[in-house]
């Protein structure tokens, strides 16, 4: 991976996260990990997406040492870090502050399988336990929501997701968020009808497939 890349897309993702209604000023934060050089760049503590250059995106390793740059990393950098350490089968995470998902993060719910296209991310997306912002205990509750899944809600906060890369990461984020808008309006009028078990197994093999772009690793 060359590092002049991935800070290009750090800082495209960051920007397409405010255009598309993603988040909030410089809430959230994103990353990618370059596994041979176990070094992970991510964007920069509170600094507005449309303002972030190249030189602002730090790189550190996986003690948590700042390798490049001179900015202070996001203070969610140890929700990156753990997840990179336990699975091998993602490497750019993305954590936004999106309405929706959020709303039903603050009722602490899950999100079910009420819409097929959740399959991205997993059967349903839970609801990872509360603990406050930019501590390993956050990371350690988003780690166990994870598992077998690529997106988790983080109680009364938002919303985090990986994959192989930035651009599906990122994809994960936008039909999560579009799940949890129409889970939202659902329940307003009515109980939704949720997938069984069955449907949502034949998704997730369908979507291994279906409508991704492949790596250029």
């Amino acid at each position: 991976m060359k590092f002049e890349d991935a800070k290009k897309e750090l800082i495209e993702f960051g920007i397409k996260l405010v255009e598309h209604n993603l988040t909030k000023g410089t809430g959230g934060n994103l990353s990618v990990y370059d596994r041979d050089k176990k070094l992970m760049a991510i964007t920069p503590s509170g600094i507005d997406f449309y303002e972030i250059k190249p030189e602002d995106i730090v790189i550190m390793n996986m003690d948590g040492e700042i390798i490049e740059g001179v900015r202070k990393p996001s203070s969610e950098w140890h929700m990156h870090k753990i997840i990179y350490e336990n699975r091998e089968d993602i490497d750019s995470v993305i954590h936004a502050h999106t309405t929706f998902a959020t709303v039903l993060a603050t009722l602490r719910w899950e999100l079910p399988a009420s819409h097929y296209m959740i399959a991205v991310a997993g059967p349903n997306i839970r609801c990872a336990e509360y603990a406050t912002y930019g501590t390993e205990q956050l990371a350690e509750n988003a780690l166990a929501a994870l598992e077998d899944r690529y997106a988790t809600l983080l109680a009364n906060h938002g919303i985090i997701a990986g994959s192989y890369d930035l651009l599906n990461a990122f994809n994960i984020i936008e039909e999560i968020e579009y799940c949890s808008e129409i889970y939202y309006r659902a329940k307003s009028i009515g109980e939704p009808v949720i997938l069984d078990d069955q449907e949502m197994e034949l998704m997730g093999r369908k979507f291994k497939t279906y409508g991704q772009r492949k790596s250029n690793k």
